[in-house]
């Protein structure tokens, strides 16, 4: 198991967008325990709400009736866009997705599956096998045939070089040829709007719905991986498959993380055919548990009455402003080596990603990466690392949903501060590892 930091941190306590570690020290949260602490710590609503539950019953599992499951599976199926929507929860977001693949491979009778290049999906058997990220995926052995599409990465690549219409209708045509070599019989198609583990990275907008067209002609599925993407943190929409709607919603879309605020909940939402597929039996012990359901209802409701999304896009830009104003100088222009530790600072909403490369070569440097994961602690700041190729290089931005604008300047300050370290320290000849 990795742990961030030479002198690993335990944190004991938290409260709004702060943590304590154990020495008494606190931090601006920037990471959110990977991006699931979505409202703030210690929300009142979401702590008396378990409490309240917890005092009543903790646990049934889904053989009995659970009215806190049922309320929050209609309005969730609401909120999802997708018509006749039904609910299925998990305890995670791993076994989402592993949910929301054995129902388009049962839909569609194929095991043959489309994912995106540099993707995550999670660390079970089934998931890892679809991940396009390799650092993440240990194994190629798999129940799934994959096959794997360009376009979730819009800097990098062998059509990085085309504007955003050319880029798109490059990735339709590989993903047409793709499909004329497997056939019609592919299940479904899984990316995630935005890429987490991969480093924020996203195609241009309109992308996955062109990709639809093609699907719909061969009858395959769109499942969204909103695991990340999801409840209004890139700001402009509430999931991140908005971005690319003009051909519909996706079939299937899978949550988790921030919905349940570090309680351990996931889900699919699919349309009621796709759903009810199914010919065995189908229980989930802790899906849906009573303290999850009652925990998420007050998130959910919290981060709703507040317009948290609205604070997103208006902070989030703010951030990035301030983020992308403060890299500047260290750009890399025109590729030529020697020009600045941040290649790219990119994202939308509370979610941003600075992409470090060494300022000597060019090549993406996870030592940088690690200098500044290092010195923003320093300076009281906790953030995530990220990237693909095997190179954990992109520093990964994503707070709390109710962040205010003096703790974003204070955080994007420190910030600022840790990648001078991280220059002057690779100018004495620092290697990038």
């Amino acid at each position: 198991m990795a742990l961030y930091y030479e002198q690993p941190l335990e944190i004991t306590h938290g409260e709004g967008r702060h943590v304590w570690d154990a020495e008494g020290r606190r931090y601006l949260d920037f990471f959110g325990g990977i991006l699931t602490t979505m409202t703030a710590h210690a929300l009142p609503e979401v702590t008396k709400a378990v409490s309240e539950q917890a005092a009543r019953i903790v646990h049934s599992s889904t053989l009995y009736l659970n009215r806190p499951m049922v309320e929050l599976a209609e309005r969730i199926a609401a909120l999802s866009g997708i018509p006749d929507a039904r609910v299925f929860f998990t305890t995670s977001g791993t076994e989402a997705n592993d949910a929301a693949l054995l129902l388009a491979t049962a839909y569609r009778r194929s095991n043959q599956i489309l994912a995106m290049r540099n993707s995550y999906h999670g660390r079970s058997f089934t998931t890892v096998g679809i991940t396009g990220n390799r650092s993440w995926s240990p194994t190629s052995l798999s129940p799934l045939q994959t096959l794997y599409v360009h376009g979730g990465v819009r800097t990098r690549g062998p059509y990085a070089h085309l504007d955003d219409t050319a880029f798109t209708e490059a990735c339709v045509a590989d993903l047409r040829d793709m499909l004329g070599q497997a056939g019609s019989g592919v299940a479904a198609l899984i990316a995630e709007p935005v890429q987490g583990v991969g480093g924020f990275t996203s195609p241009p907008d309109g992308l996955y719905a062109a990709f639809r067209e093609e699907l719909k002609q061969h009858g395959i599925l769109w499942i969204s991986d909103e695991v990340q993407t999801g409840w209004g943190r890139t700001g402009d929409h509430f999931w991140g498959w908005q971005a690319h709607d003009a051909a519909g919603p996706p079939d299937m879309l899978t949550f988790a993380k921030g919905i349940g605020n570090g309680m351990s909940i996931g889900g699919v939402v699919a349309r009621a055919e796709i759903m009810n597929c199914l010919d065995a039996h189908s229980i989930s012990t802790f899906g849906g548990s009573p303290i999850t359901m009652a925990a998420a209802q007050a998130n959910l409701a919290h981060l709703l009455e507040h317009d948290l999304q609205s604070n997103a896009r208006r902070v989030g830009g703010l951030l990035l402003e301030r983020l992308r104003s403060a890299a500047s100088p260290r750009l890399r222009a025109g590729g030529t080596p020697g020009r600045g530790v941040v290649r790219e600072v990119r994202g939308r909403g509370l979610m941003v990603g600075v992409e470090l490369v060494d300022p000597r070569t060019g090549e993406p440097s996870p030592r940088a990466a690690s200098l500044v994961l290092e010195a923003a602690r320093e300076g009281g700041v906790l953030i995530g690392k990220g990237g693909g190729h095997s190179t954990p290089s992109v520093l990964r931005i994503a707070p709390p949903l109710s962040l205010t604008v003096s703790e974003a300047e204070a955080g994007a300050a420190v910030l600022e501060a840790a990648l001078r370290t991280a220059e002057a320290e690779l100018a004495r000849g620092g290697t990038a590892v």
